[in-house]
């Protein structure tokens, strides 16, 4: 039996490259795997290490026959199954949003529940701003103001422009010596920004919609690709809407940083920070000590609305 990583899953088929060759062999999944009980739509993620063995050298095909324990993964509700979640990656130093503030443009509702479900996963996440040659003053003095709030909370902020390269040192050292997922929605710049950092690999692209102001899919299935020795990216498909699994209630409050901070403060332990009396979350946000977005957000996802507003 041979070990190898997941670098490309196109949902029936695996690209494993065998440790330590480098040789990709394609793979498909020997009986069910579950996590923890968890209903997923794909059982295995890119960045997953994989152990397998050869069926048809000539063909270069094999069966995976085990998942090794993960250290961390990102998932969010498939689209398509109701009640299944979608496994984006796995074993991740870090998730990276790729944002844009106009053509087309990210709400603060996705890129608060991005945030949450890092968090929820302990995986650090940082927010690039791209597209900056798109951006008026008032949205470059309305983009300042969120990037000086999520460092505030402890979140890397970069901005970046593929075009004209700025940002992309910047973005290049975020990455080194790293396992990274990049997301966003479809549009944002995702493989450009690659393609900008690595020219070798010839990322596919496409012109966002001026009718409809929206991104169309370049990236089909998840990717992983080394950009050097030891810096890894995963590029994931466009994402629509990121949906929160199996968090309870409860639970959404401890993943935003400023009112994690003041759960103990709440005259009640199981405050919910919505109409109870004595909530310190909900007087840090009259106080304006928590930003109204961020609580939007938060109440929003306590509702288990649509994000993509």
């Amino acid at each position: 039996m041979r070990q190898g990583l997941i670098i490309r899953s196109t949902g029936s088929w695996y690209d494993v490259r065998e440790e330590p060759s480098g040789h990709i062999w394609q793979c498909r999944l020997k009986g069910v795997f579950k996590i923890k009980g968890l209903k997923v739509t794909n059982p295995i993620a890119v960045g997953d290490r994989v152990r397998y063995e050869i069926e048809d050298e000539v063909e270069n095909t094999g069966t995976i026959l085990e998942i090794l324990p993960r250290e961390n993964y990102m998932i969010r509700q498939s689209v398509h199954k109701t009640a299944h979640a979608h496994l984006l990656a796995a074993n991740v130093d870090q998730a990276i949003l790729i944002a844009t503030l106009v053509f087309p443009r990210t709400s603060l509702g996705f890129i608060d529940r991005f945030l949450v479900t890092a968090e929820s996963f302990r995986i650090p996440g940082v927010l690039v701003f791209n597209k900056q040659d798109l951006l008026s003053e008032d949205f470059v003095a309305f983009q300042q103001e969120l990037i000086d709030l999520y460092e505030s909370l402890g979140y890397r902020c970069l901005t970046t422009t593929a075009i004209s390269g700025g940002g992309l040192e910047e973005l290049r050292q975020l990455l080194r010596g790293k396992i990274s997922l990049l997301s966003g929605h479809s549009g944002v710049g995702k493989s450009s920004l690659v393609n900008a950092i690595a020219p070798t690999l010839h990322l596919r692209t496409q012109e966002v919609s001026s009718f409809a102001n929206k991104g169309v899919h370049t990236t089909t299935f998840a990717e992983m690709f080394e950009l050097e020795a030891g810096t890894y990216l995963i590029d994931s498909p466009g994402i629509k809407e990121l949906g929160l699994v199996e968090m309870k209630p409860n639970e959404i409050s401890h993943y935003f940083p400023e009112m994690r901070d003041r759960l103990n403060e709440c005259r009640f332990h199981d405050c919910l920070h919505v109409n109870e009396p004595g909530c310190a979350v909900k007087q840090a946000v009259e106080d304006g000590a928590i930003a109204m977005s961020r609580f939007e957000s938060y109440l929003s996802m306590l509702g288990n609305q649509d994000n993509r507003r």
